[in-house]
């Protein structure tokens, strides 16, 4: 599938501006999102085209995604010459640590009750969060209620990070648009490409500029300039770009 002529303009305007920052998330746009997270294989092509990507002169390909960065690695299977951010941006220079810590492990024995209650759901405790999933849970206003009631419990000092069947509730401030404008200005970056298709994802999307490619996959609302429908479609692009870089 072709990007649309939009689309094939705004990739080649990148292309020509190094260094040039390629950064995505990964549930949801590089891998198909799955009931159960650990089996968010990559769709076929991912590991070939990010390194294609990685292997152009004055490129940079970024993985930034909610997941802890040792979880998104295990998971992704993937390697490279590649910055990874976790944690929505929590995880940049390396994992949290003392008080914080604590704060996340007092957080998910509170949520923890109120999940086990809930046949379906389930909490997953990240580096500097915990995450409440209910795309199990078959009674729908169960799960509803279940998200209302964590929502309604977190504390002032949480960061709420609302997505697709899940709620994160983070205990630091940080997000996908401030870590990936820090690594944007780290590398002194003329350009920077970001995929994504989630409501955390709109930090990013609204951080990067007019001469940034921002790319939402799927539908719904987004600040996003440009859209494709799934991750198969954001594989092409990638490997377009990769096209027009080599």
């Amino acid at each position: 599938m072709s990007p649309s002529p939009a689309l094939e303009e705004a990739l080649a305007a990148v292309a020509g501006r190094r260094p040039l920052l390629v950064a995505s998330d990964y549930d949801g746009v590089l891998a198909r999102l799955r009931d159960v997270p650990s089996e968010a294989v990559p769709e076929p092509g991912v590991a070939r085209v990010l390194g294609r990507l990685a292997a152009a002169d004055g490129v940079t390909v970024a993985l930034v995604s909610g997941r802890g960065v040792a979880d998104l690695q295990t998971t992704s299977g993937l390697s490279g010459p590649f910055r990874w951010i976790g944690s929505h941006g929590a995880e940049f220079d390396g994992p949290l640590t003392g008080e914080l810590a604590h704060h996340r492990d007092e957080l998910a024995a509170r949520m923890g009750t109120l999940v086990d209650a809930v046949p379906g759901a389930r909490l997953e405790v990240k580096p500097a969060a915990v995450a409440v999933h209910v795309r199990q849970v078959r009674d729908r206003d169960a799960a509803a209620e279940l998200l209302a009631r964590a929502r309604a419990q977190a504390d002032s000092s949480l960061t709420l990070k609302p997505g697709k069947d899940v709620l994160e509730l983070a205990v630091t401030d940080a997000d996908k648009g401030t870590a990936l404008r820090r690594l944007a200005d780290e590398l002194g970056a003329r350009a920077a490409v970001y995929l994504g298709d989630d409501v955390t994802d709109e930090d990013a999307f609204r951080t990067l500029g007019p001469d940034d490619l921002t790319v939402k996959i799927g539908d719904g609302e987004t600040a996003a300039r440009h859209r494709v429908d799934d991750p198969a479609a954001a594989v092409a692009l990638l490997e377009r770009l990769a096209d027009l870089l080599a």
